[in-house]
């Protein structure tokens, strides 16, 4: 009888994913949006549980990845076990709110990932990165793009996003690669590794990221400008914190990891500086009120809202500002809001994922302080749950969502004018997709058009993206546009470096410095190396005077040395000549770069094999999964979260030093190699992490000191067992001195 009964519940809970059904009516008396707003939840249990990435196809349906494995309870069990799935969900009655989930792809292990593109579905089941046809509202043919794009490792920090950019590839976070489908055939591409989880891109194409205690960064170029010299690394360009505030305004007491420590809570229990940040985006939607436009919207669900920054743009540089101080966009005293992931829509709306979990602290991490009290709270309990939330202006006019994939291309051309930038992304995508050489013409006489500059660069990629660029339109541009639309026909027209061009580019680059605007010179200074290739000497001129005028500026220093690659041996000798160039900053920097080259010193995103990494290990293993994400794959660190590893006198010291560190964690400031590092979080220690054996951290100790220092060394895990009970005082992480004391103990 119970089988029968059984079976019977799950017959009905499968239909009740296929069948309409009502969302069930939720309370929102707990959350405070900003005023001039609405919010609704449109979906929830049961149609979803723990959505972490959403999407919409052009008939504004939304598409979601599930992850019910990522802590259903403390130990962290269940997280390899196929529970996974994408759905799409729609709205059968027109009335704003989910009443039907189709399942698209299920026994799916931990997706994390998703974008409808090329006509089919792109999504991660790590470590996969797979493009699925879509066959109707099924899966057809699968295709394997990367079998490594999301390697072994904590899932809070493996690769995830997929954002395609207005220049037609598709960006991630957390990961050195980026992706396009062109003719047919993937292509993969290194790129910079930027932030942890969520990406987003801005209507001139940078793009934005964070990681959990900086809540917005960014690059200050569109991406790739600044790594195409194999052997330089930049610093001043990308991986920007475009903001030094960190502080939130939560609504009420929340549970956060680190609660205990001095300087995370205030003196009413709240949490002060943002701990747990992700799932950015740039709001384009066209539809929110005067000045939200290409605002920043960040995710803090360890305090249960969504911040606001107003940006800034300098030419060379950006800068964020939270919106208010004292207030969030939107907060809430629901602890079980968890934003994860913003989203613009078709409609104008910012759509949220809530993947409403009580404990999203991944268990590798998570303090006996955090456990304790999601127990006591019975957070712990908090499971299978999952909102969508959908943000608007109360003001805003309702219009009808275009179907993009259904419009003519004559229509679609017009698309690229729209005010949402969801749907000038789609013309363009399916523009390209359709590849419609009739279009050309009006593509053309869009690309010149100055009176929509955002519309102008979308012509231009299009037109890209159809092989259909000539230099002529570029030229055009670039005499006539503004000086972002300038940048890039500047940056396009690199697919036409010959000598047969120099007598139309030669002019026009000197008309455009003229003008002395700073954006235009820095994308410039991007550029004329790669030229100089064709006219070293005419260019090195061009470079010189450039380089006077921002002698200073570390941002155009990088870019000039970026942009020469390999015409760096032959434009030095026209550089020397000229006055004080010896002695400028530049000049050092092609020095070093020269030295680079000469010892085969490749930018490490340039380098197949990674750094002594035997996979097979234990120990590597548990490095990607526990500290590679911080520590980079390469131990290289990441600027304001983690110092680097290479070489350090942590690794090249006493071994047990390392021991303490795994165990009881590491807090601030620290100094590495004769350099003060000031860390916006601490390492945590393992101690508690109950999958952590004391063989485990001894194999995590001898692969660190073989991967990055000359001589591997060994603590046996009985001595890993004793170090157990060496914990700092106050039960919070070691001091530098306080651990420099320790050892001093142990080695008398």
């Amino acid at each position: 009888m119970r089988i029968i009964i059984g079976f019977l519940l799950i017959c009905i809970l499968a239909a009740a994913c296929e069948s309409p059904l009502k969302t069930p009516q939720i309370s929102l008396e707990g959350y405070k949006i900003e005023k001039g707003f609405d919010l609704e939840v449109i979906a929830s249990e049961p149609f979803l549980d723990a959505p972490v990435a959403i999407d919409f196809d052009t008939k504004g349906r939304i598409w979601v990845a599930e992850m019910p494995g990522f802590m259903e309870n403390l130990q962290g069990q269940g997280q390899e076990e196929p529970t996974g799935s994408i759905k799409i969900l729609e709205d059968l009655d027109g009335d704003g709110a989910t009443d039907q989930a189709h399942i698209f792809l299920d026994s799916l292990v931990m997706p994390r990932a998703l974008k409808l593109l090329y006509g089919g579905l792109l999504y991660v089941e790590p470590p996969n990165l797979w493009f699925v046809e879509i066959d109707g509202d099924s899966p057809g043919k699968s295709t394997l793009v990367d079998s490594l794009y999301a390697p072994e490792g904590n899932p809070e920090y493996q690769p995830n996003g997929l954002e395609l950019n207005i220049d037609n590839w598709i960006y991630s976070a957390k990961t050195n690669f980026r992706y396009q489908r062109k003719n047919g055939k993937w292509l993969k591409e290194p790129a910079v590794n930027r932030g942890q989880w969520g990406i987003s891109h801005d209507n001139f194409g940078r793009l934005y990221f964070n990681h959990n205690s900086q809540q917005l960064l960014g690059d200050y170029v569109v991406p790739n400008r600044l790594i195409r010299n194999r052997f330089y690394i930049p610093q001043y360009g990308t991986n920007r914190l475009l903001t030094e505030d960190q502080r939130v305004y939560p609504l009420h007491p929340t549970a956060v990891n680190r609660g205990y420590a001095d300087g995370v809570l205030d003196k009413d229990s709240l949490l002060i500086n943002v701990t747990a940040a992700c799932g950015p985006v740039i709001y384009r939607g066209g539809s929110f009120p005067s000045g939200y436009d290409q605002n920043a919207f960040v995710c803090i669900p360890e305090a249960n809202l969504i911040k606001r920054n107003i940006l800034s743009f300098h030419g060379d540089s950006i800068s964020a500002e939270q919106a208010w101080q004292g207030k969030e966009f939107l907060a809430s005293i629901d602890e079980g809001f968890r934003p994860v992931t913003l989203a613009n829509g078709p409609d104008g709306a910012m759509y949220v994922a809530d993947m409403h979990r009580g404990v999203i602290q991944h268990y590798a991490f998570l303090s006996p302080y955090l456990k304790n009290k999601s127990k006591r709270e019975q957070l712990d309990t908090l499971v299978g749950f999952g909102r969508i939330l959908k943000i608007q202006n109360k003001d805003a006019k309702i219009e009808e969502i275009p179907d993009v994939a259904q419009a003519s291309p004559g229509d679609m051309v017009r698309l690229l004018s729209d005010k949402n930038g969801w749907i000038r992304d789609h013309a363009q995508q399916y523009l390209i997709l359709k590849n419609d050489k009739e279009v050309l013409a009006d593509l053309k006489k869009l690309a010149v058009n100055t009176t929509n500059p955002i519309a102008q660069a979308h012509a231009l990629y299009t037109l890209e993206g159809l092989d259909a660029l000539s230099l002529n339109v570029l030229t055009e541009v670039a005499q006539n546009s503004n000086a972002e639309v300038t940048s890039h026909a500047v940056v396009l027209m690199e697919a036409f470096v010959s000598s047969e061009n120099l007598p139309l580019v030669l002019p026009l680059f000197k008309e455009l410095m003229e003008k002395q605007d700073t954006a235009t010179d820095f994308y410039l200074a991007t550029t004329l190396g790669t030229w100089a290739k064709e006219a070293p000497e005419t260019f090195a001129a061009l470079i010189y005077d450039l380089s006077v005028r921002y002698k200073d500026n570390k941002r155009f220093t990088e870019a000039f040395v970026s942009g020469s690659g390999e015409s760096v041996k032959v434009l030095m000798p026209y550089l020397q000549k000229y006055p004080g160039f010896a002695n400028s900053q530049l000049a050092s920097h092609l020095n070093e770069n020269l030295k680079r080259q000469k010892e085969n010193n490749l930018n490490p995103i340039y380098v197949n094999n990674e750094r002594k990494m035997d996979n097979r290990t234990n120990g590597a293993k548990l490095f990607r999964q526990i500290c590679a994400a911080c520590h980079g794959i390469d131990g290289t660190g990441i600027e304001g979260i983690a110092p680097p590893f290479l070489n350090s006198e942590y690794l090249t010291g006493p071994p047990e030093r390392v021991g303490l560190i795994i165990l009881h964690g590491l807090q601030g400031p620290v100094h590495i190699n004769g350099k003060r590092y000031e860390l916006n979080q601490v390492m945590p220690g393992m101690a508690g992490n109950e999958s952590l054996s004391n063989g485990d951290i001894s194999d995590v100790i001898s692969y660190v000191t073989n991967a990055f220092t000359k001589n591997s060394k060994y603590v046996a895990p009985v001595e890993i067992e004793k170090l157990r009970k060496l914990q700092p005082n106050g039960g919070r992480e070691f001091t530098e001195q306080e651990l420099m004391n320790y050892i001093k103990t142990l080695q008398q």
